[in-house]
């Protein structure tokens, strides 16, 4: 054991980064913090897995290190914390990003590469930033076994899923149906609705608009009366206008004829119309003009109202198809009602288009509205809109279907258009749209009433950005509506960080729940186990491989399989290896061909399963349940989660998934505690990109600062739910005024404790024997031994570093090593040198370990270096040891509070009295001012004082004294005083002091705030001139809930603020030849004596 404390020549964090890195992977220290608490109780952590696909960046620091925060304290609080690592390997990011690296498109595999080469891509290409991660995990501290990850893709993994899926289809909640939903064409798959409430993906966009005229055929008898009859129908997307079979009314809404012209043709016409809307599309200006005074062009088109009707009356109206290009068959283009429809906005008439919207096409069935369908070349019925988000060609239809049902030669000029420029490569957003195309054709045939630009929100695909489409799919389904009740009840037992989002974003979410669409139309992925007949009247759903290889056997013996591809596999050996030898994935699970109950082959669904499924099963399949762990999952020894973190993306995707099936399957919530921290975004609050330049580097700013001062700055900036506005000076700070403190303050105890040769190897002193200042130091360190504890049980690490930061700014260095130097300095080793090492060190070795959380690797260093020498812990690291616990016995509240007072005095610049001479402010002269400069110094007077102020409110009931302008001697003076007589005798008068915030507003520390909420309360103010410090302070008491009973001032111009009167020990009256002067007639100036001192605005600011 060295009997020397460490000096170090520089202060050099970068270093202590690769040092301590170095003893870590040396002494094998994360899994001795394992094995250390081997049989201790558990605390279960869940690693939400990233992709290894994409590099790591600075928001992926803030998230790891608020997941490393909590299983480091829970580690050093005796649990045993096990945390596995894990990757995401399924899904759209991977496959996009082949796609680019190959340079193809989804509809190339199986056709310039095959589905097998293809995934062999997606699976090299899923893992080729493993390295840079696991270099930035080691590099931040973030302990996590990365030897031994869950990987998404692992057989053992989707057999898991695979069994998940058979208890849902089991329990009845997987179904297959036939409906709208959201489809990205430019990822070629249909995307759930958790996907589609992804941050972001929601954008306000502007559109081409149209109010097309739809001409009827059956008009009401005030319809026909002049020019042709339409109902006017408006859409934000123009190209589903070719796609239309029914118009829908609201059936109480009121509709009006109206006779008019058409405002681009000037051709007259009747236009029926939601009453509620008439202003939005007739200029009231016009009501009184004639229609037969009319000319084409003219601004105020005249208008005419012949008739009224509620939308019941218009039901069962025909009119004539709008673009005639396809004949969707009988039952199409008439009225329906729907009470969906509003008047909000539009013409009170909704265009119906059963192939591009849930509501046209639940209505349109309930009225027996055909949707208009296309047949192609393979017999499918399919929508007007092909997968890759065009127009279908002719050549890719039924001949026949396009002889029979199509108007080919109007079709043509159109076929092959994109129905949005963002899915054609060859467009850009200035293009010509196809919607501006129909419009414009609509226009010249006189269908259009109007067009406009519009700014509408819109869905977005989360992977590529673009837009998606609402497109009829054939789907798998969860039934998550089924269990919503149960959801919302098990989310109100969870402990949200913030809670607002558990409620709010979360909770909302729950209560709009929909059925979780389940199948997504690509290759590399957990393919869905269930096999099919070609009618679908039998089905088989397979939970595990064992039972697939006995399916498969049956297959053999009806003659619908050659041999069992599986035949090599062993069932009940769950190794690495036996799993290998066979491959869950498509094309090889598409080969397979079962045999139902009555003889018929089966052959998979092609479908796969949601990415988010995967992710949303890891509590389970990280573990191979139920094949292995069984015990210890059904035991709840490893489940559910008492932590979990991730990003506010998260909410509506991996904290989603894992509620939902930990409901649905188990009848519980899969996490108890959730920390949803927020964005990463630069200074000026821009979110971070490459192509903005204003992206951070995590590797180049660890190397240059180490990881402790990133992760202090990003845990102490703002509480981790709020987003984080970064800015690298920032780390420079935390790294100059906290760590580098630190650093001189243990730079300081160890030449002074080598000097002397201090080793803790004397008694400790008595606690009665110790000076005051030690008792108070160790008081507050046991404070914040309390407060840190509670601040990291509650999951608030930034309440915890920032209550440390203070800790050795503000009282270690900055008050107790500063007044006590002498104490360390020449001389033997007195009972009093003594206690000082003995206080100082026990402060160190304390905050090493309350810190080590946060910054584990110069806590590490700092501790070592402290018991290398003392000797009173024998372990390896910091993160070994015991967090601290607090000794209630050694607090002194009171203590606490008398040298909090004595600390402000120390800080402070204000004196009083009132001073005569030759001054002057603001260009005027004076000859006497208030003086409040000295204060510090004038404890005689500031008491005085107090009593003089204490005498005005001897009746008055008082609480709480709030001190602005550095009152805080006299505010002390002051609450002794009010203790001794009147009202508030024997009473305990508490005095506190407000800050300002960022943008200069008054707050209380959470410690202070109970002493105003609910209070009696006195404002002590240096000086009242305009009454805007007292408005502030007094807007900051009715934010805390503090009753206003009086003001105080050691000086004031005014008598009283908004009704409240001032008592102040000075006024103009006591300055009797106080008076102001304009420089060219101040008689000082005039009679030769010179200026003794500028003073500010409020006259107290002594040179």
């Amino acid at each position: 054991m060295s009997k020397k404390f460490t000096e170090y020549s520089k202060f050099d964090l970068s270093n202590v980064n690769k040092e301590v890195l170095k003893k870590w992977k040396d002494g094998d220290i994360f899994h001795k913090s394992l094995e250390t608490r081997e049989g201790h109780p558990t605390f279960v952590f869940y690693e939400g897995p990233p992709s290894a696909n994409g590099m790591p960046g600075i928001h992926h620091v803030i998230a790891r290190s608020i997941k490393d925060i909590f299983c480091r304290y829970k580690t050093m609080k005796g649990f045993l914390v096990n945390r596995k690592a894990g990757w995401d390997t399924h899904g759209l990011p991977v496959e996009l990003g082949v796609e680019k690296a190959l340079g193809i498109t989804k509809e190339d595999i199986g056709k310039k590469i095959s589905v097998a080469e293809y995934n062999a891509a997606c699976r090299k290409d899923v893992m080729k930033f493993t390295k840079e991660w696991e270099d930035l995990t080691q590099k931040m501290g973030y302990w996590v076994d990365m030897e031994n990850p869950y990987i998404t893709y692992d057989n053992r993994y989707i057999e898991t899923l695979w069994y998940l899926l058979k208890e849902l289809y089991k329990k009845g909640l997987l179904y297959k149906g036939y409906t709208i939903q959201p489809y990205s064409p430019a990822a070629g798959t249909g995307l759930s609705t958790h996907e589609l409430n992804q941050p972001g993906c929601y954008r306000d966009v502007k559109d081409t608009t149209c109010t097309a005229q739809f001409h009827i055929l059956d008009p009401k008898p005030e319809m026909a009366q002049f020019g042709d009859p339409y109902f006017l129908a408006w859409t934000t997307t123009p190209w589903t206008l070719p796609s239309n079979t029914a118009l829908c009314v609201g059936p109480n809404i009121t509709y009006l004829a109206v006779q008019t012209y058409n405002p681009y043709t000037g051709i007259p016409m009747t236009a029926v119309i939601a009453k509620d809307l008439l202003s939005a599309y007739f200029n009231p200006k016009a009501a009184e003009l004639s229609l037969s005074d009319y000319k084409p062009g003219d601004k105020l088109v005249p208008f005419s109202v012949v008739g009224e009707w509620k939308g019941s009356e218009l039901a069962g109206m025909k009119y004539e198809q709008l673009i005639p290009w396809v004949n969707p068959g009988e039952g199409a283009f008439r009225v329906i009602t729907g009470d969906f429809v509003t008047t909000e906005d539009g013409t009170g008439i909704v265009h119906i288009a059963p192939t591009f919207g849930a509501d046209d096409n639940r209505v349109a069935k309930t009225f027996g509205v055909p949707p208009l369908m296309m047949q192609d070349k393979d017999g499918n019925m399919r929508p007007m809109v092909d997968m890759t988000g065009k127009f279908y060609k002719l050549e890719d239809l039924a001949p026949e279907f396009v002889q029979n049902c199509m108007n080919a030669s109007d079709y043509d000029p159109w076929q092959g258009k994109f129905v949005k420029n963002a899915y054609d490569d060859t467009k850009t957003d200035k293009d010509e749209t196809l919607d501006i195309e129909i419009c414009m054709m609509l226009k010249a045939q006189n269908r259009v009433f109007k067009i406009e630009k519009h700014v509408h929100n819109y869905p977005h695909c989360w992977r590529t950005d673009k837009p998606v489409l609402y497109y009829p799919l054939d789907s798998w389904f969860i039934r998550t509506t089924a269990c919503r009740e149960r959801m919302i009840e098990l989310n109100n037992t969870i402990n949200w960080k913030p809670q607002s989002t558990g409620t709010g974003r979360f909770g909302k979410w729950l209560e709009n729940l929909q059925d979780w669409n389940l199948s997504r139309s690509r290759y590399w992925g957990t393919p869905l186990p269930i096999w099919r007949t070609e009618d679908g009247s039998e089905e088989k759903c397979i939970g595990s491989v064992v039972e697939l290889f006995g399916e498969i056997e049956k297959s053999v013996k009806a003659g619908f399989m050659e041999s069992n591809p599986y035949k090599d596999f062993a069932p009940g050996d769950y190794t690495k290896e036996n799993y290998e030898k066979i491959d869950l994935h498509r094309p090889y699970v598409d080969d397979i061909i079962l045999v139902s109950a009555s003889g018929k082959p089966m052959k998979r669904e092609t479908d796969l399963i949601d990415v988010w499924f995967d992710s949303g099963a890891m509590p389970y399949a990280q573990i191979h349940y139920p094949f292995e762990n069984l015990k210890e999952f059904d035991n709840r020894q490893i489940y559910p989660a008492d932590f979990i973190a991730e990003g506010v993306d998260q909410t509506r995707g991996w904290f989603f998934t894992l509620h939902a099936l930990g409901t649905m399957i188990f009848d519980s919530v899969a996490y108890k505690a959730v920390v949803s921290n927020g964005l990463v975004l630069d200074k000026n609050g821009n979110k971070m990109s490459k192509r903005l330049g204003n992206a951070v580097d995590p590797f180049s700013t660890i190397e240059k600062y180490g990881s402790d001062p990133l992760r202090w700055y990003m845990i102490t900036n703002a509480s981790p739910w709020d987003n984080i506005k970064f800015d690298i000076d920032g780390i420079e700070e935390v790294r100059r005024k906290f760590f580098g403190t630190l650093y001189n303050t243990y730079s300081f105890f160890a030449l002074y404790a080598n000097v002397d040769g201090f080793d803790y190897s004397d008694p400790d002193v008595e606690w009665s024997k110790r000076p005051e200042i030690d008792r108070w130091i160790l008081s507050l360190l046991n404070s914040l031994v309390k407060d840190v504890d509670g601040y990291l049980e509650a999951y608030e690490p930034t309440r915890a570093g920032r209550a440390i930061s203070d800790f050795v700014n503000d009282n270690l260095s900055n008050w107790y090593v500063r007044l006590n130097r002498r104490r360390f300095w020449g001389g033997g080793m007195t009972e009093d040198k003594l206690s000082a090492y003995l206080t100082l060190y026990t402060c160190l070795e304390t905050v090493a370990k309350l810190m080590a959380p946060i910054a584990p690797f110069y806590a590490d260093q700092l501790f070592l270096d402290l018991v290398a020498v003392t000797g009173r812990e024998n372990v390896e690291s910091v993160h070994l040891s015991d967090f601290p616990v607090y000794d209630e016995s050694k607090i002194d509240k009171n203590l606490e509070e008398r040298m909090q007072i004595i600390q402000a005095a120390g800080n402070s610049k204000i004196q009083i009295g009132v001073i005569p001479g030759h001054y002057a402010t603001n260009h005027s002269h004076i000859n006497y001012y208030v003086d409040i400069t000295s204060l510090k110094t004038g404890y005689k007077m500031a008491k005085e004082a107090a009593k003089a102020l204490a005498a005005t409110y001897v009746s008055t009931h008082i609480d709480t004294i709030i001190c602005l302008e550095g009152t805080e001697i006299i505010g002390a003076f002051l609450a002794e005083s009010l203790g001794e007589s009147g009202i508030n005798s024997g009473a305990d008068v508490k005095v506190v002091t407000p800050e300002l915030n960022s943008v200069n507003q008054m707050i209380f520390r959470d410690n202070t705030q109970k002493k105003i909420w609910g209070k009696q309360v006195l404002l002590l103010i240096a000086s009242a001139s305009t009454g805007k410090s007292i408005n502030r302070a007094i807007d900051c008491l009715k934010y805390y809930n503090g009753n206003l009973v009086g003001i105080a001032s050691i000086f004031s111009a005014i008598k009283e603020n908004n009704g409240t009167a001032i008592h102040a020990l000075f006024t103009e009256k006591d300055i009797h030849d106080y008076m102001t002067y304009t420089s060219s007639e101040c008689p000082m100036c005039k009679s030769g004596q010179k200026v003794d001192a500028l003073v500010n605005s409020f006259g107290y600011s002594k040179i």
